[in-house]
């Protein structure tokens, strides 16, 4: 029974996406609920399974095609047995049929030379002997019929062989002009993804005023303080105590302070939110994505580094899902755990500010007159000026900065 394959039904937020790729080809055996194709958009990527055992029938959109919500994308046949690996008989019977037709000319094209006394060339390869001075004739040709190619020429040079004894200071001549496999380039189309990440962070650039202020935080409070008590939060919540929990709860009671900054601009309208919902930047191989904490001022340290762990796994996995990804109201990014100094982030619009954290380093500082050796962070705040004066700014990063340089303000609201 054939029945057909459809694209999922994309969320509203996503009008369209496109086949990334099949697991499947047309005559392979699938077991139920086995993955068949992916579906990428915007945002996530989509997994298309098996509805039967059975085989696929026929690929209506290939790889890269544009596919709409619920569009017929391929064919399926419920119950009809397939070949297990059809593309590996493939391949192996190609490479039989192409293999037993080079044997077959290659034996007649050396016996053609022998009796016309010439080769055979292709243009190309007869520019490049009398460049170099090669004699075809003493050059055994792999292309059809014996022809002489390109290829053919080339490797002889490289071998180091010549006609007539030219002497070995005229080889370096083909050095000069660099062969093009020498110089390799690969292009390949942009994901969905990727695409989509270029055009909101173009469209934050040109629709904000966005600036940045700056500000360095002495992290050798929060560090004393994971010392202490790692052993012990890890055995009691089976979680290692990191940096990024710190912020978002330091982050949590900044923006109850400032609401400015925990808003959002829709069209004319400031939208202040009640809520604290903190979107964590996670690279990924397919591009940047931000998975949101929901309602942080109401999560302990130890369920923000739980939900950040499941979602970098997941973001590794492509497994994050639309939900999962919309709705922040405030965004952190470490650009720090790939060595960042200093940077300036990018807003994810709608919001309206963003926080960046970077390396932890050393420095010498001044304290209470005397010199001290200090492990040192820079922090970045980026902000909508349209929203945001630069006062609130200033002052919600001042904020950030004394509750990590003194953890008990997070616990005592102060």
């Amino acid at each position: 029974m054939s029945t057909e394959i459809k694209a999922p039904v994309f969320p509203e937020s996503v009008a369209e996406g496109t086949v990334a790729t099949w697991h499947k080809k047309p005559g392979e055996a699938c077991e139920r609920d086995e993955l068949i194709v992916d579906i990428e958009t915007d945002k996530v990527v989509l997994e298309v399974v098996a509805p039967a055992d059975g085989v696929i029938e026929e690929i209506v959109k290939d790889e890269g095609d544009t596919v709409e919500s619920g569009e017929v994308i391929g064919k399926f046949k419920a119950g009809a047995a397939g070949e297990s690996k059809p593309a590996d008989k493939g391949d192996s019977g190609k490479e039989e049929t192409s293999a037993a037709k080079q044997e077959a000319p290659a034996s007649s094209g050396d016996s053609a030379p022998a009796t016309s006394g010439e080769a055979i060339l292709s243009p190309a390869a007869r520019k490049l002997a009398e460049e170099n001075n090669v004699d075809p004739d003493s050059i055994k040709g792999s292309g059809k019929g014996g022809r002489v190619t390109k290829e053919d020429v080339q490797a002889h040079i490289d071998s180091g062989k010549s006609s007539g004894g030219a002497p070995a200071a005229a080889q370096p001549t083909p050095a000069a002009e660099l062969p093009a496999g020498e110089r390799p380039e690969k292009r390949v189309p942009m994901t969905r993804l990727r695409a989509s990440i270029a055009k909101r962070l173009v469209q934050a650039q040109t629709d904000a005023a966005m600036l940045t202020t700056f500000n360095e935080v002495n992290m050798k409070p929060v560090m004393e303080l994971r010392k202490e008590y790692k052993e012990a939060f890890e055995k009691r919540h089976g979680i290692k105590l990191g940096f990024m929990s710190f912020f978002a709860r330091a982050a949590t009671e900044a923006l109850k302070r400032f609401p400015a900054v925990n808003a959002s601009i829709d069209g004319n309208d400031m939208v202040y939110h009640g809520y604290q919902d903190i979107g964590v930047a996670v690279s990924t191989d397919r591009g940047l994505v931000v998975p949101v904490l929901r309602d942080v001022d109401g999560m302990g340290l130890a369920d923000i580094e739980k939900k950040i762990v499941e979602y970098g796994q997941k973001a590794k996995g492509g497994k994050l899902g639309i939900d999962e990804m919309t709705g922040g109201t405030f965004t952190i990014t470490n650009g720090g755990i790939f060595g960042s100094l200093i940077s300036t982030p990018i807003l994810n619009p709608p919001q309206t500010a963003i926080l960046g954290m970077h390396k932890i380093q050393e420095r010498p500082m001044a304290v209470n007159g005397q010199v001290e050796i200090l492990p040192m962070m820079y922090l970045a705040l980026s902000y909508d000026h349209r929203m945001i004066d630069g006062k609130e700014a200033v002052q919600f990063l001042v904020a950030i900065k004394e509750m990590i340089e003194d953890p008990t303000r997070i616990l005592l609201d102060v």
